[in-house]
């Protein structure tokens, strides 16, 4: 789900906090940079299938699949994994409203997973949807899309395909921003020293 010290379900409308570090463009790009970087890795776009963490992984790999598409020529199937019940910090937090987990009707066995979020920050979230993963199906290969790459790994997880690697320190949170779920296109970081305390980490 989101990779920050975390914000919560939903970030509040208005402005990014904080100092913009992505706009528009630069997120488009790094998206068209991420799409040709797995269309290379995986030599085409045949036996992809691309599955977003929510909220904000599964519109990324929505935009991602659509530049794939448009190059390949060919629908990229997407879905959504929900990894809430994988989660190892479960018994330590509220009740979390479970999100959408769906599936693309051809399935996962055998194909080319790649897992989209928007940050990558401990790698627990990413643990937990390896865990999702497999009671789902046994694809032929796992791999992982973030938009950004915020350093401070718990566990030896690293992405694949990174549209900005971004280093911060630990009681700074990065904000992104989508148009789908937020009405704008932003990456930002602020300071905010009580951040660990808010959320899990991703």
């Amino acid at each position: 789900m989101c990779a920050q010290p975390a914000p919560g379900p939903t970030d509040p409308a208005g402005p990014p906090p904080g100092r913009v570090v992505l706009d528009a463009r630069d997120i488009s790009r790094a998206l068209t940079r991420i799409s040709h970087e797995i269309l290379e890795r995986n030599k085409g776009a045949g036996d992809l299938v691309l599955l977003g963490i929510p909220r904000r992984g599964v519109p990324l790999a929505q935009r991602i699949a659509a530049r794939i598409s448009a190059v390949e020529g060919i629908e990229v199937p997407v879905g959504s994994l929900d990894i809430t019940l994988y989660r190892d910090d479960l018994r330590m937090k509220p009740a979390r409203a479970l999100l959408p987990t769906e599936i693309p009707s051809g399935g996962i066995d055998g194909k080319v997973v790649v897992l989209v979020d928007d940050v990558l920050f401990s790698g627990r979230t990413i643990r937990s949807a390896l865990d999702a993963l497999g009671d789902v199906g046994r694809p032929q290969a796992v791999r992982l899309a973030v938009l950004v790459d915020r350093g401070h790994r718990e566990l030896p997880i690293r992405a694949d395909f990174v549209g900005k690697n971004l280093p911060t320190s630990l009681v700074e949170r990065v904000s992104v921003r989508l148009a789908e779920t937020d009405d704008i296109d932003a990456v930002s970081i602020s300071g905010l020293p009580d951040a660990l305390a808010e959320g899990s980490p991703a």
